[in-house]
């Protein structure tokens, strides 16, 4: 809008449609009780004059900001480096998008800045916050708790378990994740009816718990199946290229006669493929090779195409969003909107607090 003109008001949608001041801000503020013969007047003026609700007065009358805060307990140089975090987000961002919700991102550089972000959250500036990649001793669960912030997790909660695995006093916390230990047992099964003996476990970040049902699987596979493993035949990674290379050049030290890996996810095969090429291994004649996540960004990259465990990203970030809009004032009862129930294409494990999707084995070159 030009300089010195001023801005139209509610008044002066009122006086268009020739309604009441009040009946403009019901149909604005998506009130009930408005007659659709004039709430379709209102919604004439509105677009004839170009009217743009003031969300400070509309967050008055609502008590909605319809903001969402997105918590990634990551710093920058790894989020806006590996393509999970994009795909998270991009769902979120077209489900929050599709209800009219902006996305407020907010990362953690380090311990420092959580209590920056419980502040924020904290302050009202958002209805709530969908928070993921926590860390076994992350304090955000508590402080996000504390905070009074509707939110939901991304990933299974394994902060505030007891000793024994009891649950703590976050068990409640509602989540959405998918089946890591079932997607393990798939992919190291495949491994063992490729006949391979010698099978390897690249983990991710073991203070995750995905990274921990993954190594799970694994292990349940190879207890059942082969009657254990020889413990050097697990080494520990991060989720990161570099740390699927350092894991390998060791695991290769370690046991030379491995003839399988299963990597935590696409990124560790991805640095795990580069160092059994520096070393002249073939794959899969040589050394069979498993990812996890089937991030085309990445398997796209890989020489040869990497067989992975699929997971649904994208639909994880979609049903994070959904979930917290329906549960928010106002979320439940909006006919017709994704926000009502999860997507009819998937089969859904539920809990009392989460949601598991299913995970898939895609077959490519590597295994």
């Amino acid at each position: 809008m030009t300089e010195g003109v001023s801005r139209p008001t509610l008044e002066a949608v009122a006086a268009r449609a020739g309604v009441s001041r009040a009946t403009v801000s019901r149909v604005v503020n998506g009130g009930d009780g408005v007659r659709e013969l004039l709430a379709e007047r209102v919604r004439q003026a509105v677009a004839e004059l170009g009217y743009v609700p003031n969300q400070a007065a509309r967050s008055l009358v609502t008590k909605r900001h319809d903001a969402v805060a997105v918590v990634i307990a990551e710093p920058e140089t790894r989020v806006f480096a590996d393509p999970f975090f994009a795909l998270q987000l991009r769902g979120i961002s077209k489900e929050l998008t599709a209800h009219d919700n902006q996305l407020v991102l907010l990362l953690t550089e380090g311990r420092d800045d959580h209590a920056r972000v419980a502040r924020y959250l904290a302050g009202g500036h958002v209805d709530g916050a969908l928070v993921f990649s926590l860390h076994l001793d992350d304090p955000l669960p508590g402080l996000i708790q504390d905070a009074g912030v509707p939110t939901v997790f991304g990933g299974r909660p394994g902060w505030g378990e007891g000793a024994d695995g009891s649950p703590g006093r976050n068990a409640q916390v509602v989540y959405v994740d998918c089946d890591n230990r079932g997607g393990a047992r798939t992919a190291v099964r495949h491994l063992v009816d490729l006949g391979r003996r010698r099978i390897a476990h690249l983990t991710g970040a073991l203070d995750q718990t995905s990274a921990v049902d993954r190594l799970d699987g694994y292990r349940d596979v190879m207890d059942d199946v082969l009657g254990g493993s020889d413990p050097r035949l697990v080494v520990e990674s991060d989720f990161t290229p570099a740390g699927g290379e350092r894991a390998m050049r060791l695991l290769l030290d370690r046991c030379p006669d491995v003839d399988a890996v299963f990597a935590a996810n696409d990124l560790t095969a991805l640095g795990a493929l580069r160092v059994l090429r520096e070393h002249g291994r073939r794959v899969p004649e040589d050394v069979a090779v498993i990812g996890f996540d089937d991030m085309v960004p990445v398997t796209e990259q890989t020489d040869p195409p990497l067989t992975t465990v699929r997971q649904d990203i994208e639909e994880m970030g979609r049903l994070m969003a959904r979930l917290l809009l329906r549960g928010l004032p106002g979320g439940r009862g909006r006919e017709g909107t994704t926000a009502d129930a999860p997507a009819a294409s998937h089969t859904w494990a539920t809990s009392d607090a989460g949601m598991i999707l299913p995970t898939t084995l895609i077959r490519r070159a590597s295994a």
